[in-house]
């Protein structure tokens, strides 16, 4: 090769830089740490989707190649040319590209694990976008998601059919109801909806019905709900029925009782990311660690100071504990933001240096300081309302629209 080895090494990673242009350092940074633990702190509006889509696109085309000294015996002195007309504003090959890779990662050894369906969409949307075909392999969804279509391939080793029934709230609300008749225990002294949340905190703990009961102690309403958790779970299991909660708490079952297939999805997937890690409960931990156990390749996304779900079960130690629970874990803070003025971050970063369970860090913008923020002290609700209606029909007939103003408020009975 008439090229020295250190040169394409150097223009290897200019590609690459090129080819990931559109992101500041640190996203960059986040993008090209591939192996091992890494805990992506990302701020408000950092673009922290932005970087788990081009983290995920660098796994497929490039895998471990910009940290790495290793170079393909395929690249010949064309590749090489073609990287350097690329850099000048030319176009890449794909074939090139795969010859500058080093243990590219198949897409179907991705995964990647969101909140919502809406964001599992989402990220799909993009990786096809950038990836093309190659990005609907990739194992983009919730957890619940996740967890039901390990439980339709493998949920029979638990006692289930392939075809279980997943129990909606309403479904769940419908079984408690009848549950409770059957155990003469009253509406009125213990509602279903009330009984269902201590069920659903204890599923996220990983509590069975027998550890809840040994629990309870002598408090007269835990062991009521005790009774309503072994009941309940006895329905679902006879109804070949799963809750909600049941879809990760089965599947952490499934992967301790059955190390072959929790062997089977540890091989499965080469990289695993998280996103909102902060809103994870210790169930979801459990099924994270024990995926990610072999390959150590965990990459999680979140923020600590967003996190606001505590009274669902979310646990801020997971994203907290991170660096203790996964040794040599990397550890990048995106704190520029594109979302909002100086003036706004300066009083967020104001707020939120007061919380006490945080990993610390500074948003800054590139936007601009941006007006002043005003606050006012209203009379009254009255005078509250008035006021911001006032402003916003000022706004408009000053040329502005109605979209583009946004009201938030603490609860929904506020909005009345």
């Amino acid at each position: 090769m008439a090229f020295l080895k250190e040169e394409i090494l150097k223009i290897r990673k200019q590609v690459m830089e090129k080819d990931f242009s559109r992101m500041n350092d640190r996203q960059r940074q986040a993008v090209f740490t591939t192996e091992g633990p890494l805990l992506v702190l990302a701020g408000a509006g950092s673009g922290k989707t932005t970087v788990l889509v081009n983290r995920i696109a660098n796994l497929v085309r490039y895998g471990k190649a910009y940290e790495s000294s290793f170079v393909q015996d395929t690249l010949t002195n064309e590749d090489v040319e073609c990287c350097k007309a690329f850099l000048l504003g030319g176009e890449l090959p794909d074939l090139v590209r795969a010859r500058l890779s080093v243990s590219a990662c198949p897409p179907w050894k991705v995964m990647a694990i969101t909140f919502t369906n809406k964001a599992a969409g989402e990220l799909k949307e993009r990786l096809c976008s950038m990836l093309g075909e190659d990005g609907n392999d990739i194992w983009a969804s919730t957890f619940h998601s996740s967890c039901a279509r390990i439980l339709r391939r493998d949920g029979d080793r638990l006692g289930y059919t392939s075809h279980f029934t997943i129990y909606d709230s309403d479904d769940s609300k419908r079984l408690m109801k009848e549950v409770m008749r059957e155990l003469d225990i009253s509406e009125k002294s213990l509602s279903p909806k009330a009984v269902l949340g201590e069920i659903s905190r204890a599923k996220d703990e990983l509590t069975s019905p027998e550890e809840f009961e040994s629990g309870a102690g002598d408090d007269f309403r835990l062991k009521l709900v005790a009774r309503a958790y072994r009941l309940y779970q006895r329905r679902l299991e006879d109804s070949d029925a799963m809750d909600f909660d049941d879809l990760i708490v089965n599947t952490v079952r499934l992967f301790q009782k059955c190390p072959e297939v929790l062997e089977y999805y540890q091989d499965r997937f080469r990289y695993i990311m998280v996103d909102e890690y902060q809103d994870t409960n210790h169930a979801q931990y459990e099924f994270v660690n024990l995926l990610a156990r072999k390959s150590n390749n965990l990459c999680v996304v979140g923020d600590d100071d967003q996190s606001i779900y505590k009274f669902r079960g979310a646990t801020i130690e997971n994203i907290m504990n991170f660096e203790q629970d996964f040794r040599g874990a990397a550890v990048i803070r995106l704190e520029q933001n594109y979302r909002s003025t100086q003036n706004i971050l300066d009083a967020a970063n104001a707020v939120i240096s007061n919380n006490t369970e945080r990993k610390g860090k500074n948003l800054w913008t590139a936007a601009g300081a941006g007006e002043q923020v005003k606050l006012h002290t209203a009379e009254n609700e009255q005078d509250e309302a008035d006021r911001i209606a006032r402003m916003i029909l000022e706004g408009v007939s000053a040329g502005r629209k109605f979209s583009d103003y946004a009201i938030l408020y603490r609860m929904n009975s506020q909005s009345v």
